[in-house]
């Protein structure tokens, strides 16, 4: 108590002498004190406030979100490409004179009733889907409605557009970018984008973008968790037409990393359609050059056969990399015959010993999990709304922790709309606790805030987890899972392989 007595004479005798040589000075002196005064505190003074959790796990993935050792300079993204038109799924409805009713799922949309009927089921469940509108001038009323909506804003839309415009966030990146784009498109995109002459077109491909609320209601609907609805009439995604011209503009451009997307348009096209079509998308794919990985970005579908052919005959074993999301994933094994096919939907958060199942049964029945499998899929982004996990077969992929972090870090910031993360506008929802696997034998496992990465290992595939700070007010939740899978790819890399 002395020493502060005596220091508090000193600055006295101080501020005096310099109030005769400065009359500023003393008040700057002053305001230093004063902010340094907390420090001063004697030892039985309140303690400071530890951080909550949120503020834990956002301070640790600054310290662990570093860049890679060897980064991708060029990326060929393709192939779907649209302008997003995004407004108020109940508000469009009631526009658009429809009723609130009973929901149903619909495969394909006939009808502005088909519509309210998938809407709702969806709403219902806070899921995202996205359809399919086989009507093209029902479809078109419906989008100028959309359009004149009040607050409807037009986006870059498309997943190819959507990563290549995440990709192109990163000055030293050159982003290639191949898909049906229009005029209004063009003009949306990201100056450092390179779009082939060949990809151009005169009219833009629209989509509609239904979003609704957490706890928004309508009739007796009410949806869980804030979400979306995506409806379109789009042929020239949906027919993948700009897949043979991405392919051939690689060898010109050179890319270290392609990533593909768009293969879930095709689903709406009808089954002969896409059987030929599909095959084609494998011989065009495999042109790309064996060096070079792959990213697959998977997308909401509901012909188990079509994913089925995707699976196993088609595209995931010639494809590096894959990115989905609980809906998908849970369609994947459904479609495949799978660990957990019984379960029609998850169950809110979804468990993490099933998911961690089904990632470890595709990359041992569909990947390169045996050493001695001609596949060529060795990594997994897996991202759901309270956590995401990164899923790799060992020796072919690095920086994994600084991967899924950086993913859901993106996920954090751009639901809030905002650069960085802002604890006070996210909560921690994933479980701390959890098993490795839902069936025996099973690792009991934990998140550290402090440390928020929980690893584990079964057989020879790595499983990196990482809770996600959720944003309670989100303002905008399309294009989420590109962003995650962008912002995941940027941070990872590809292990070089042994010289034979």
């Amino acid at each position: 108590m002395w020493r502060k007595a005596v220091l508090v004479a000193l600055l006295a005798l101080g501020m005096g002498y310099l109030y005769q040589t400065d009359p500023e000075l003393p008040a700057r002196v002053l305001n230093y004190v004063s902010e340094s005064l907390p420090q001063m505190e004697p030892s039985g003074g309140s303690e400071p406030r530890p951080p909550t959790l949120e503020e834990a796990v956002a301070h640790a993935w600054q310290t662990l979100i570093t860049a890679p050792a060897r980064r991708w300079a060029r990326v060929a993204v393709g192939v779907n490409a649209c302008v997003d038109v995004v407004v108020s799924g109940v508000g469009l409805l009631q526009a658009l004179a429809l009723e609130p009713g009973s929901g149903r799922d619909h495969e394909v949309l006939h009808s502005k009733e088909d519509l309210k009927e998938a809407f709702i089921h969806y709403m219902g469940k806070g899921a995202a889907a996205e359809r399919f509108f086989s009507d093209k001038e029902v479809f078109q009323r419906i989008a100028r409605a959309a359009a004149e909506y009040p607050g409807a804003q037009l986006y870059v839309g498309g997943n190819a557009a959507l990563i290549g415009q995440k990709l192109a966030s990163n000055p030293e990146l050159v982003v290639l970018l191949c898909g049906p784009v229009g005029p209004k498109l063009h003009d949306m995109l990201d100056e450092q984008i390179i779009v082939p002459p060949e990809s151009l077109q005169e009219m833009d491909e629209f989509h509609l973008i239904l979003e609704y609320k957490s706890g928004e209601q309508w009739g007796s609907s009410r949806a869980p968790q804030a979400n979306r609805f995506i409806l379109s009439h789009d042929v020239s995604n949906g027919e993948m037409s700009t897949l043979e011209t991405f392919v051939a503009s690689l060898e010109e451009f050179q890319p270290d990393l392609v990533v593909l997307s768009g293969l879930h348009m095709m689903e709406g096209m009808g089954r002969d359609l896409w059987e030929e079509r599909l095959k084609e998308a494998v011989v065009a794919i495999s042109d790309v050059r064996n060096e070079v990985p792959i990213h697959l970005e998977l997308a909401s579908m509901t012909d188990r056969d079509y994913m089925n052919r995707i699976l196993q005959e088609q595209v995931l074993p010639i494809v590096n990399s894959i990115g989905l999301n609980e809906q998908e994933l849970l369609f994947l094994t459904q479609s495949g015959g799978g660990p957990h096919t019984d379960l029609a939907s998850w169950d809110g958060i979804p468990d993490v010993g099933r998911v961690s199942d089904i990632l470890l049964w595709v990359l041992e029945q569909h990947g390169r999990a045996d050493p001695e499998s001609e596949a060529d899929l060795t990594r997994i982004h897996f991202h759901t709304l309270a956590y995401h996990i990164l899923a790799t077969v060992d020796g072919h992929w690095g920086n994994q922790e600084a991967a899924v972090a950086a993913g859901a870090r993106v996920a954090s910031s751009q639901a809030c709309g905002l650069q960085a993360v802002d604890v006070t506008k996210v909560v921690l929802k994933a479980p701390l606790n959890f098993n490795s696997s839902f069936s025996e034998p099973r690792e009991s496992l934990t998140v550290d805030p402090t440390r928020p990465v929980t690893v584990w290992r079964r057989g020879n595939v790595s499983f990196h987890l990482t809770p996600v700070l959720v944003c309670k007010q989100p303002l905008r939740t399309v294009g989420l899972g590109d962003a995650i899978s962008a912002e995941g790819l940027m941070f990872s890399e590809v292990t070089p392989r042994p010289e034979l």
